[in-house]
């Protein structure tokens, strides 16, 4: 569990183990292992990804995605919440499209600071005007047109996201 005023976060989404990996890259299982708390954004596709991760969490709050089946859905809700060191945070696998993102975030999220979002595999770092900071971790697994496949960490350091940082894997070999 985090302390009250700091906790180290890891960001993921879209893992989609085993359809478009066979397993989860060796740095977001460490990654994993070293936080105090992990968003994941949906899109896990199968049940033993999740098994792994609660397993290895200290703190999960995660959803689930458009490619998640029904068990999946049977446990994990479409929006999840979180307050930790003095912030807000919302996770939700679809956010539409980028075009006006900002401002349907701000409407339906207006009491959250950070929002975690994932579904493009896309990275993603904006702020709405009066609203939350929008975070897409991108995917680790499936890097689609990207250059890489990523994920991110950050720490919520009493009220403030710091050491925000992009994290690009490897190709699989």
């Amino acid at each position: 569990m985090p302390s009250d005023s700091f906790a180290r976060l890891l960001l993921t989404s879209d893992t989609h183990v085993p359809t478009r990996a066979r397993s989860l890259p060796a740095p977001l299982l460490r990654a994993l292992d070293e936080a105090d708390v992990v968003f994941h954004a949906g899109d896990w596709v199968d049940t033993a990804t999740l098994d792994l991760f609660e397993a290895r969490a200290r703190w999960l709050v995660a959803v689930h995605g458009n490619n998640d089946g029904q068990e999946l859905r049977e446990r994990l809700p479409e929006v999840a919440r979180a307050e930790l060191a003095g912030l807000r945070f919302a996770v939700v696998h679809e956010t539409g499209p980028a075009r006006g993102r900002e401002q349907r975030c701000r409407s339906r999220f207006p009491d959250t600071d950070v929002l975690v979002f994932g579904h493009s595999h896309i990275p993603w770092d904006s702020r709405a005007p009066g609203g939350p900071r929008l975070l897409n971790p991108g995917s680790p697994t499936d890097r689609r047109r990207q250059p890489f496949a990523t994920y991110l960490t950050a720490r919520a350091d009493d009220g403030h996201l710091t050491e925000l940082r992009l994290h690009r894997l490897p190709p699989r070999s």
